[in-house]
């Protein structure tokens, strides 16, 4: 039982899981802006030429 509560290998998965959810968070967040300021970007560019 000893050994059991002293292994802490699963709580270094844990800890590598919760820090590649936090980084996949932070870059789908960081697409997402990205992504709507080229669209609006675009949308100036196209306004601009049909004028």
């Amino acid at each position: 039982m000893k050994a059991f509560l002293g292994d802490e290998a699963g709580v270094t998965a844990v800890e590598y899981g919760l820090l590649a959810a936090l980084i996949a968070v932070a870059i789908i967040g960081a697409a997402t802006t990205l992504g709507l300021n080229i669209a609006n970007r675009f949308t100036a560019i196209g306004t601009s030429v049909g004028t």
